[in-house]
């Protein structure tokens, strides 16, 4: 089984930048004018997961809350810290999460849609 996450957005430039450029994520494909929609496909090459953003003429209802999470593990702190580094020298600032685990164990940020990413570790 492959994961795809799929979430419309009103700025796809916006997402691609905090995604790929801030977080890391590879470019896995495009399109264009699919009935109307325009979509980016984002994940790391050969993963059995990916995420999916969408633009279109109709504008998505987000209503996201602090207990929605897309959390990425880390091997190693000093892969996180690379990525928290570029993430706060672009100017974005670390959010409180309203679960304590992650404000104890993860660093929270907002992306552009409102919606929290928690970078965390792979615990052993």
């Amino acid at each position: 089984m492959k994961f795809r996450y799929a979430r419309h957005t009103t700025n796809l430039d916006s997402i691609k930048t905090f995604y790929v450029d801030l977080l890391g994520f590879e470019i896995l494909g495009s399109f264009e004018s699919h009935d109307q929609y325009d979509g980016l496909f984002m994940g790391k090459k050969g993963a059995d997961w990916h995420l999916e953003f969408t633009v279109s003429p109709t504008k998505p209802n987000h209503q996201p809350d602090e207990d929605d999470l897309l959390v990425f593990y880390f091997d190693t702190e000093e892969e996180r810290a690379q990525r928290v580094s570029i993430i706060e020298n672009a100017g974005i600032k670390s959010v409180n999460a309203i679960n304590p685990y992650w404000n104890e164990n993860a660093i929270t940020y907002e992306d552009p849609d409102g919606f929290n990413v928690v970078l965390a570790l792979v615990k052993s």
